[in-house]
């Protein structure tokens, strides 16, 4: 009789603790933008990869790099949250904490990114060189039309939908540096011909981003709109025009 309490309590306790730990992870998603942020990607990687042939070993080191991250942000948010309910007072290791807990979510992102690059790759530089090679040829004014186009659409937006805020070229509903980033970036992709050269150029293109977000200048939906002008401007000047 005690011996079927006992695994009663044990089963019942398995249960609750796997209730708690789903419960975390529910409230990490609602409460924190970047979960969901990973989340999404992780998503999305996960579906991409049904695509690909990958190895156990390569899906093995994917899922493990996704799980790192997701690990590590609910490792920030709990540690955030230790550190809120101990003071509500600024206290220099208080934010140290938070920083280092930060810092850690921070390598795992960049781990996952470069253990995502390198498995997809050689699988997608073929597919992308096919698509490039056909308008790499383009007349080179397309570049200076596609420019004109996003300068010009970025005025008229912040033109249209000028919210008061500071000027109409500081702030507004798009982001001019961004879509000019993203348009640029998006031409040297068709030119380039190179996956590597393509990222770097998004990658840079992402860094002026964040840096109006950063310098508080946009918010993250602005610098969005601001990049998805300049990617179609570029996409339909070359694939269209060209």
């Amino acid at each position: 009789m005690e011996g079927k309490i006992s695994l009663k309590m044990k089963s019942r306790s398995l249960i609750e603790s796997f209730n708690y730990a789903v419960s975390g992870i529910i409230y990490t998603l609602k409460t924190e933008k970047n979960m969901r942020i990973h989340f999404i990607i992780a998503t999305i990687v996960i579906i991409l990869s049904l695509f690909f042939d990958f190895t156990r070993l390569e899906l093995l080191i994917l899922f493990f790099s996704i799980a790192l991250v997701l690990i590590a942000e609910m490792i920030n948010t709990a540690i955030e949250r230790t550190v809120d309910l101990i003071t509500e007072d600024y206290h220099p290791l208080a934010r140290l904490a938070k920083d280092i807990a930060a810092g850690g979510v921070l390598i795992a992102a960049l781990n996952s990114l470069i253990v995502g690059y390198l498995l997809f790759f050689d699988r997608l530089n073929p597919l992308t060189n096919l698509v490039l090679f056909k308008i790499k040829n383009s007349p080179i004014h397309l570049t200076f039309v596609a420019l004109a186009l996003v300068v010009l659409l970025t005025i008229a937006l912040k033109t249209k939908y000028y919210k008061g805020r500071g000027t109409p070229f500081q702030g507004g509903t798009v982001s001019g540096h961004a879509a000019v980033s993203f348009c640029i970036a998006t031409i040297i992709a068709f030119i380039a011909n190179n996956m590597l050269v393509s990222t770097l150029s998004y990658l840079m293109a992402i860094l002026v981003g964040e840096s109006r977000i950063e310098g508080r200048i946009h918010s993250l939906m602005e610098v969005i709109l601001g990049g998805l002008l300049g990617i179609i401007v570029g996409i339909l000047v070359f694939q269209i025009i060209g």
